[in-house]
């Protein structure tokens, strides 16, 4: 009895042993199983050998804002560094003589108009004269001689309604000269953009043509580059490249809108004008005159090439393998590749678009082993 209960006992430890062990075994199992992985797909994409050149970035719009007038500065209204918009006032001239003299030929020009119509009635009073005349002349009173002064009194109103209405028109023309010149005391921005640099400050005297201030107009800025030659014929207006700014990675589109058709004969290179698109991303709001860039143009024509993301490479013993997924496994796929695109090698023999590789988790793949995604 002793003994059966031994043995009983002895039976039970042993199971009690081996379940939890055999159940833990499974999970693992389970695990080793299904490994997750990251994926991507073997794509076909369009490739085109590129040649980075040296650009830089110039502003549309850029120059020296002048005075139109002579005359000393009463008033700065902006700084360096300061944005300002079209027609905004940065400058103002001193104005008080000017002000006075559009006062004084506004004055003349009402006295003239004052004159141009009282040579008008002057005129149509002896017009009037003149037809009295000529109805007397069935009377006894008619006189040929008066109606003749009359007619020539008609002809000397009506010459001076020219001249006055000439005199009109030269007071109005000084009128409108004066009114210039004081709208142009005050010196405004001919568009939107950054002041540059001040050229003068108050109480300088200036003359017609002066420089007063300098503006840069960088929200619209262009990329120009010297461009061999040789690549000209592959950049016909319209051409759309790729570029980079040299204090950022991102790539950014710009269109080819001009070839300036004059080469140097030193460097056999010639200005090609982009206009870039920066979607208004961070880089757009920190643009300067001559920043530097980076243009990828084209050297060759484009072709379709089969291509691999690079993660999905790995090197053992100098040879490149892939894990490819079948079936839901990963089984190992050698690779021939060609030249790096970006992110992706192109792929010249062993795999075919729409493949499925493992990107993320394929350092620790083995052959044939189970993967989820």
């Amino acid at each position: 009895m002793r003994n059966f209960t031994k043995f009983t006992i002895l039976a039970i430890l042993t199971v009690l042993s081996v379940s939890p062990s055999t159940g833990l075994a499974q999970k693992a199992e389970e695990k080793t199983e299904a490994t997750p992985v990251g994926i991507d797909k073997v794509r076909t994409e369009p490739l085109s050998q590129t040649v980075p050149v040296i650009g830089r970035l110039v502003p549309a719009k850029s120059g020296v804002v002048a005075s139109l007038i002579g005359g000393p500065i009463s008033e700065m209204r902006v700084k360096v560094g300061d944005r300002v918009k079209r027609a905004d006032i940065v400058a103002v001239l001193l104005s008080d003589s000017l002000y006075w003299l559009y006062q004084l030929a506004k004055a003349e020009e009402k006295r003239a108009g004052a004159a141009l119509k009282t040579a008008e009635a002057v005129r149509n009073l002896r017009d009037q004269e003149l037809t009295r005349i000529k109805q007397l002349k069935t009377s006894a009173a008619f006189s040929q001689a008066r109606l003749e002064d009359k007619a020539q009194e008609l002809v000397r109103a009506t010459s001076a309604v020219a001249e006055a209405e000439a005199t009109r028109q030269r007071t109005h023309a000084n009128m409108k000269l004066a009114e210039i010149d004081f709208n142009n005391s005050k010196i405004r921005a001919p568009f939107d953009g950054v002041v540059a640099k001040r050229h003068t400050d108050v109480g300088t005297f200036v003359d017609t043509g002066s420089p007063v201030l300098s503006l840069i107009d960088d929200q619209h800025p262009e990329i120009e580059a010297s461009v061999p030659a040789a690549r000209i014929n592959g950049l016909p207006t319209g051409t759309v490249v790729n570029f980079q700014l040299e204090t950022n990675n991102r790539q950014y589109p710009a269109t080819v809108r001009a070839v300036v058709p004059d080469e140097d004969p030193l460097t056999r290179t010639r200005t090609v004008r982009f206009i870039p698109e920066f979607d208004g991303g961070p880089a757009s709001g920190n643009l300067a005159a001559n920043q530097s860039v980076i243009l990828n143009l084209p050297v060759g024509s484009t072709r379709l090439v089969v291509s691999v993301h690079k993660d999905a490479v790995i090197n053992r013993k100098g040879k490149n393998i892939v894990f490819i997924v079948e079936d839901g496994s990963a089984n190992i796929r050698p690779v021939s590749l060609g030249e790096a695109v970006g992110t992706r090698f192109t792929v010249n023999n062993g795999l075919k678009p729409g493949d499925i590789v493992v990107v993320r988790g394929n350092e620790r793949l083995r052959p044939g082993q189970k993967v989820r995604f």
